[in-house]
């Protein structure tokens, strides 16, 4: 099936895929928009990127979504592309599938023997590689809404605009009078697939993280991750790259406590 086609036309072009017959489904009006239902920001498999970056909805109830399209490609590749097909896609360098398994998101999927909800835990499988069976289609997902005490973080390191992420984070956090209740750091383009880690996230829950605990946290990353040395960067490189990023994270979600110059912390 083809939406935005942003990713299939280049594989057709490239000769990499050549499907015997493409069903066009963009104009199924059914599966596009954006609506927020209680605790749940409900986007369309065939939003498409640009609407999610006007998105004042996605802005307010699920901010991550609205720091992080603005990396993806370009203005023209967005102005294309879909929610749904990025997802579906699971390119392991994306943006958009370390977001959905930041928030938590839930993928809905329907083929002819029903509806099907999957968690983004379980989504994503390998490069390129997902849960849906070959009769399903993502027709939505579901991410929790943000509360009060809600906080996100969004970073990648790449070599230009518009490129794929040599190193990635998503990132939310529920922190309350100054503590970390929940943290889910997803990480892109440092493996086969977006990858959380739960021992780094595991060293900064339950306390008012400081420099020395992300500290920790950044060693507890080896735990966790498991990047490949290629053409981008070495294994020891995105190692560094990805604990640089890991404090920029804390640093947005501790500014009183991380990352603060000795002048600043005595004022």
């Amino acid at each position: 099936m083809i939406a935005g086609g942003q990713s299939l036309v280049p594989a057709l072009n490239l000769r990499l895929a050549a499907p015997s017959l493409l069903v066009d489904i963009g104009h199924l009006d059914e599966l596009r928009g954006i609506a927020v239902e209680g605790e749940t920001v409900r986007i369309g498999a065939l939003t498409r990127h640009v609407d999610i970056e006007r998105s004042e909805e996605i802005a307010r109830r699920a901010p991550l979504l609205s720091a992080a399209i603005v990396h993806v490609a370009h203005p023209a590749i967005r102005n294309r592309g879909t929610f749904g097909g990025s997802i579906a896609n699971a390119d392991p360098a994306s943006e958009l599938p370390a977001c959905a398994l930041a928030l938590g998101a839930t993928i809905v999927a329907r083929s002819a023997e029903g509806e099907r909800r999957i968690h983004a835990d379980e989504f994503f499988t390998g490069i390129y590689e997902t849960a849906l069976s070959a009769t399903e289609i993502i027709t939505s997902v579901e991410v929790p809404a943000d509360g009060a005490s809600h906080r996100f973080a969004f970073h990648e390191l790449a070599r230009r605009s518009g490129d794929y992420a040599v190193v990635g984070l998503a990132a939310r956090a529920m922190v309350e009078d100054g503590v970390c209740r929940e943290l889910r750091l997803a990480w892109f383009g440092v493996g086969d697939k977006p990858t959380l880690a739960p021992n780094a996230a595991e060293v900064l829950i339950g306390v008012a993280p400081d420099d020395a605990g992300v500290e920790r946290a950044g060693h507890a990353l080896s735990d966790d991750l498991d990047p490949q040395d290629d053409l981008q960067a070495s294994r020891a490189m995105r190692f560094h790259l990805a604990r640089v990023l890991l404090k920029r994270a804390a640093r947005d979600f501790f500014p009183d406590t991380v990352g603060r110059t000795r002048k600043e912390a005595s004022a």
